[in-house]
């Protein structure tokens, strides 16, 4: 199996995956959105709410608020197996507010400095004039299998590596780059060829292969169309993207962890059944 980096920045990265089959490309997938560890407001204890928000909705959008979860971050903290995670305990956090104003992520005060909000600037409540807000909440450790506030990827997804082939024994049909939504094709009648300028930017939606099957069957030459769409059986296109609370890289290097621990367990239990 091969990697290789198509591109890589704070909250996103892409790249392929070569001689790999579909079960493990997907299990890596669902281990980066279900197993990896993430910090997220698990308990609030409201005091007081004059704002015509819900308690159970302030409390809903204080838990989504992405916390900075790195490993840094992480190190040392309970995680859901850990004895005692359940305990009223953890990461305390502040809102102490008084009206008129917008109450932002920003205005969370954090017990650890290396824990907050990873925006400053998500509203959280808007609060009119005299009207006062005191919130204490309570930050853990959790796994995005439990509750969608600890999934750490917003995107995690892969496709087949797209290919594009030509049929040399029909005409060249010109018109059936412009039907690509992507730009993904270009026709250039100098060299009388259509040329492919991102493969990779491909979604396999086959519009070409469906222009050029309408011109042809116009032609009185029905099903026979000069480009094909399909994909590598076994390369694949991957791309995680994430909230800002962790690096994609960690993320995916996290998951390969848990994924390899997973299967060790597997392998020890069947050599301990024989």
């Amino acid at each position: 199996m091969e990697i290789e980096i198509k591109s890589q920045t704070d909250d996103e990265i892409v790249f392929i995956i070569r001689d790999a089959e579909v079960p493990f490309v997907n299990a890596i997938r669902r281990a980066a959105m279900v197993n990896v560890p993430k910090i997220a407001i698990e308990d609030v204890n409201i005091i007081r709410n004059d704002s015509a928000m819900f308690n159970e909705v302030l409390a809903h959008r204080l838990g989504l608020t992405p916390l900075v979860s790195d490993l840094d971050a992480i190190e040392g903290l309970l995680l859901p197996e850990d004895d005692g995670w359940f305990e009223p305990q953890g990461i305390a956090f502040s809102l102490n507010e008084v009206g008129p104003k917008v109450v932002y992520s920003k205005d969370l005060i954090s017990s650890d400095s290396k824990i907050k909000p990873v925006y400053d600037t998500i509203p959280i409540v808007k609060l009119k004039k005299g009207e006062e807000l005191n919130v204490e909440a309570y930050a853990k450790v959790g796994y995005g299998k439990n509750h969608v506030k600890w999934m750490p990827t917003t995107v995690c997804a892969y496709k087949q590596y797209p290919e594009i082939t030509f049929n040399d024994d029909v005409d060249i049909d010109y018109d059936c780059a412009d039907a690509c939504p992507r730009g993904v094709l270009k026709s250039d009648k100098r060299s009388k060829k259509i040329k492919i300028l991102d493969i990779e930017n491909c979604s396999m939606c086959k519009s070409c292969v469906r222009a050029s099957i309408n011109r042809a069957a116009a032609n009185g030459a029905p099903d026979n169309s000069y480009i094909n769409v399909g994909y590598r059986e076994n390369d694949f296109i991957f791309r995680i993207e994430t909230d800002g609370s962790m690096p994609p890289k960690e993320v995916l290097l996290t998951a390969c962890d848990k994924l390899g621990e997973k299967a060790d367990k597997f392998i020890s239990f069947s050599e301990k059944e024989e």
